[in-house]
């Protein structure tokens, strides 16, 4: 993977949101993402209007040839200066382009809003929340971020988590009323770090905070560890 800088993933933000990236930018750039409130807040501006397009035609085949060439324009829109002034056709046409394709996923996504939660899906749902959480005494140097949709899913990423002790596990809780809800289970990498994407705990409707701490192997229905890390809803 190579490493770009902000000002470069940040001109990657419509090809993002149009799907036009590929694997390796892809990964790269969701990655940034999950750090990074300026490209979030692009991301989300240009999907919402390919989105709302979605919805306001029926699905249909459209023409590749016409979809590439639109979306390749897209990718290769001028950098700096020029980028803040792009012309409001092509936006509109590249995301027209992409309306179309969307129209079929637009259809799935209203049968069912949590089916294959991704990165995308969860950061343009309306009802995003974003938490930071803190590391606590078991884990001073961590420190993690969710956003979390009720209506599409919860992504976590987290970073310098201490290793995990043999037949145990971290698992994520999201503390909604006297009961916390487990959310999922998490297994970082060799130098702490975790990334995940979840459905939403059925029937959770509010949540006050988020917090993860070490569970046995498989998770337990009511947290019974030391936290990790904890993080208060705002």
């Amino acid at each position: 993977m190579r490493y770009s800088t902000h000002h470069e993933l940040r001109e990657q933000a419509a090809a993002f949101a149009l799907g036009a990236l590929g694997d390796e930018d892809r990964t790269e750039f969701e990655a940034h993402l999950l750090v990074c409130d300026e490209c979030d807040d692009d991301v989300r501006s240009f999907t919402r209007v390919a989105t709302a397009l979605a919805y306001s035609v029926p699905p249909a085949v459209p023409d590749e040839s016409l979809r590439a060439r639109v979306v390749d324009a897209a990718v290769r829109m001028p950098s700096s200066s020029t980028a803040s002034t792009l012309a409001p056709w092509l936006l509109a046409a590249a995301c027209l382009a992409a309306a179309v394709g969307f129209g079929a996923y637009a259809s799935t996504l209203r049968r069912n809003p949590l089916v294959a939660p991704s990165v995308i899906v969860v950061l343009t749902a309306e009802d995003l929340v974003r938490v930071d959480l803190a590391g606590q005494p078991a884990a001073p140097r961590a420190s993690a971020r969710a956003f979390w949709s009720q209506t599409r899913g919860l992504i976590f990423t987290a970073s310098s988590l201490p290793p995990l002790p043999a037949g145990r596990t971290y698992e994520l809780w999201i503390i909604s009323g006297q009961m916390p809800v487990g959310a999922g289970l998490l297994r970082p990498a060799a130098d702490g770090a975790v990334q995940a994407v979840f459905t939403s705990p059925a029937g959770l409707a509010k949540a006050a905070a988020f917090a993860v701490t070490i569970e046995p192997d498989g998770g337990v229905p009511a947290p019974t560890g030391d936290k990790y890390l904890v993080g208060l809803v705002n």
